[in-house]
């Protein structure tokens, strides 16, 4: 989508997430507070005392216009204000008893605004909308954590998740065809089919429940395990993920007893082989080939255990 279009779709998502919140109504939750309103109570109400100077910062409104709702918060005995004693020129802001009264009556309100939304909604479908607005987050908030990698083993759908991501990706980045997305199914297909799970696993790497990374240890047989179907989407590259699965596997192998693992890969992937040179793989063949439309040179390494 050219970026206008992005822009558009980004504006349209606003408008229609202000009208579902209800954020442009003068009475918000149905209450007397508008939105800015609440916010100020919430951060308030929500704090162990906090300045008018922080407030103003933290949720970057005008300092005359704070005044004017701290002013009309007191007035009508929502908060009180102490002298700060680190700077006298400051006041420290805390609800009173009324205050945290109107803190948690909002609270409340918000909540089963939510409840409500989410039991109209079919099973998991509230779950997706907490991961997307995660990932939202974590994308445009620079101040916003990470949320945590978790690697985990297979679930239902993963496997096919595994297959229509690669396919994609290295299709648009790579200019391969179909027939490698073909491949993929083909190796991911027999794991299924196949699966023995006393030597052979698949690890997903998920953060904020959306998968970001993938890889398969196989039975080659003869004391050989197959790692297979290295992935680690863009959204999650230079975590040092690569190594973190790769570093799985190798471990799985020995603790199953393998005498060695072995895998496939193509020289143009250069962060991949430059994870298996670090972990100690060797090179033990190389061969041209058009399996995917461009001409690439596929390479097997292995690695005694």
């Amino acid at each position: 989508m050219a970026v206008s279009g992005l822009i558009d779709a980004a504006r349209d998502f606003n408008r229609f997430y202000t009208n579902f919140l209800g954020v442009l109504n003068k009475a918000y939750l149905d209450t007397e507070f508008t939105l800015t309103d609440a916010r100020v109570l919430f951060e308030i109400g929500s704090r162990n005392g906090v300045s008018a100077v922080a407030l103003a910062r933290d949720l970057h409104l005008d300092p005359a216009y704070l005044s004017r709702i701290l002013k009309r918060f007191r007035a009508d005995g929502l908060i009180e204000t102490a002298a700060d004693p680190s700077d006298l020129r400051s006041q420290i802001i805390t609800v009173t008893t009324r205050g945290h009264d109107k803190f948690e009556e909002l609270g409340r309100r918000s909540n089963a605004q939510i409840a409500e939304r989410f039991a109209t909604l079919v099973d998991g479908e509230p779950q997706s909308i907490v991961t997307a607005m995660t990932a939202i987050r974590s994308l445009l908030d620079s101040d916003a954590s990470p949320p945590p990698l978790i690697i985990r083993a297979h679930q239902p759908g993963d496997i096919g998740w595994i297959v229509q991501s690669q396919g994609k990706a290295y299709t648009a980045e790579y200019g391969w065809d179909m027939r490698f997305e073909g491949l993929v199914a083909e190796v991911a297909g027999k794991f299924l089919a196949n699966f023995d799970p006393s030597m052979e696993y698949c690890w997903i790497a998920e953060r904020a429940g959306i998968n970001v990374g993938s890889i398969l240890v196989t039975n080659g047989g003869d004391g050989i395990a197959k790692l297979r179907l290295l992935y680690v989407d863009k959204a999650a590259r230079g975590l040092g993920l690569g190594k973190m699965l790769v570093d799985e596997c190798i471990r799985f192998a020995r603790a199953k007893k393998y005498r060695q693992i072995s895998l496939w890969t193509n020289d143009v992937l250069h962060a991949a082989r430059g994870i298996y040179v670090k972990a100690g793989f060797r090179l033990v063949s190389e061969e041209r080939h058009r399996m995917f439309g461009p001409e690439e040179n596929g390479q097997t390494w292995v690695l005694d255990l």
